[in-house]
């Protein structure tokens, strides 16, 4: 409800914008996932949601929170020809929910792009809008469950925007662990970047600049320091690759692997990953305004406007 108004996002762009819309059902609204994303599909479709240009479906936090910059950037970048949907799977803290939530994460994430799409799939070929997707921390995790590899992505989304995901995320681990040879983990290239790439900075050339990225785009932001993405109990016994590799920028050099040491290190940071500035930790103000432009590649967009935008939106958060 805080999201930019038709008069912001008119002001923004320097013509008329339609208003977005944005489709919410929480926790409470019905018994069970697959129930709160009927209930969102029917609301979607009764907003006109399917009759936007963009679709975005959106998997929360394990608090139910829709991160604010990410689905504002969205809208600006868009001209508010655009519909947002997302349902609310529990009211723990994300650092929290992480641990304790993941069951509820996969069921949401899998449930509310499941209805959306069945729905989607039903309109003719030249009139459905473009279908994304965005998680961030948990949220990443439950959106990845419903695919299965970087085929399914690219077939079933025209983009999708995981950020800070979680050691855990099923999908996220295939693509690092099988990284081609020579990319460190914390920016790992996957099959030549043909669909899925990852970046520490968006607004920069996102490795491997110099090969074709296909029109389905796949986008993982993460921070060398952010603890959501590093924690594992694997921490315990088994020295990680981004503690054999060359530190990323934003990590100690001094920082070393020690025998349990470093696995309560990295657990005591969970809850302080959000308590420190943007572009570190599990802070990504202002990184999802270049994302968007690198996943939806909007027509006349340049550097200034996004510049503009990312000073735009800092001050709310």
């Amino acid at each position: 409800g805080r999201g930019p108004s038709v008069d912001a996002l008119s002001a923004f762009s320097g013509a008329t914008a339609k208003e977005p819309i944005r489709v919410y059902a929480g926790y409470e609204s019905a018994p069970d996932a697959e129930a709160r994303a009927e209930l969102a599909v029917q609301d979607l479709e009764r907003a006109g949601g399917f009759e936007r240009a963009q679709l975005l479906v959106v998997t929360t936090t394990g608090s139910g929170w829709v991160v604010p910059e990410a689905v504002d950037a969205f809208e600006y970048v868009t001209g508010g020809d655009s519909a947002i949907v997302a349902t609310q799977y529990s009211h723990l803290w994300s650092w929290l929910s992480v641990l304790v939530d993941q069951e509820r994460a996969r069921e949401a994430g899998r449930a509310l792009f499941d209805a959306v799409y069945e729905r989607w799939s039903r309109l003719p070929e030249g009139q459905r809008p473009k279908l994304l997707i965005f998680g961030e921390s948990l949220g990443s995790f439950g959106g990845e469950t419903a695919f299965s590899g970087e085929r399914d992505l690219a077939n079933r989304t025209d983009g999708v925007l995981f950020v800070g995901p979680p050691h855990f995320n099923t999908l996220y681990r295939e693509f690092t662990d099988h990284r081609d040879p020579g990319s460190p983990e914390v920016e790992p290239i996957y099959r030549r970047g043909r669909i899925v790439r990852f970046s520490r900075r968006p607004g920069e050339d996102i490795p491997p600049a110099s090969e074709p990225w296909g029109d389905s785009r796949v986008l993982y932001l993460l921070h060398p320091s952010d603890p959501i993405i590093w924690w594992s109990p694997d921490l315990l016994l088994k020295r990680p690759d981004w503690l054999r590799e060359s530190r990323g920028g934003d990590v100690l050099g001094e920082m070393v692997w020690l025998p349990f040491v470093t696995f309560w290190q990295v657990t005591a940071d969970l809850p302080l990953g959000m308590a420190v500035p943007p572009g570190y930790g599990h802070v990504y103000t202002g990184e999802h305004v270049d994302a968007w432009v690198a996943l939806l590649r909007p027509e006349g967009w340049t550097e200034q406007k996004s510049a503009r935008l990312r000073a735009l939106l800092k001050p709310a958060l």
